[in-house]
């Protein structure tokens, strides 16, 4: 019986040094999968800098690129260290939407493959609904 007791109180206190010394789950990415443009203007309307941190490939424009994740700056500044509050480093992914035999992108069967055709579909059809308004206009 006391192995038992000694055997469950070693797995308890594991256990407990396993909770308090492993960190947090990170937050949400605000910005993580929007297009470097519209986060460039949220961080504007916001009072906040946007930094390119890294980027990966060159097939867009970097406007087109998409935030893959981003974090506020970790460093300080001035005499007096104050921690820098106003800028927000993004990583970009400046491949193609999909991947096709002359570009590098995702793989159409990968979760952003697939959300890049469907995103490129919607633009289709409402560039095709603009148009079929058009014409019914005149």
């Amino acid at each position: 019986m006391r192995i038992t007791t000694i055997g469950v109180g070693a797995f308890a206190v594991a256990a407990v040094s396993t909770i308090v010394l492993t960190p947090g789950v990170a937050a949400a990415d605000d910005y993580a999968g929007q297009k470097y443009s519209d986060v460039m203007s949220k961080l504007g309307d916001s009072d906040l800098t946007g930094v390119i941190a890294t980027r990966a490939g060159d097939l867009v424009d970097d406007d087109d690129c998409v935030v893959s994740s981003s974090e506020k700056a970790p460093w300080i500044k001035g005499d007096d260290f104050a921690p820098v509050t106003d800028t927000v480093l993004l990583n970009l992914n400046c491949d193609a939407g999909v991947a096709s035999a002359k570009t590098s992108g995702n793989s159409k069967a990968s979760p952003e493959g697939k959300a890049a055709i469907e995103a490129a579909k919607e633009q289709e059809q409402q560039e095709q609904a603009a148009a079929d308004a058009a014409k019914a206009k005149h």
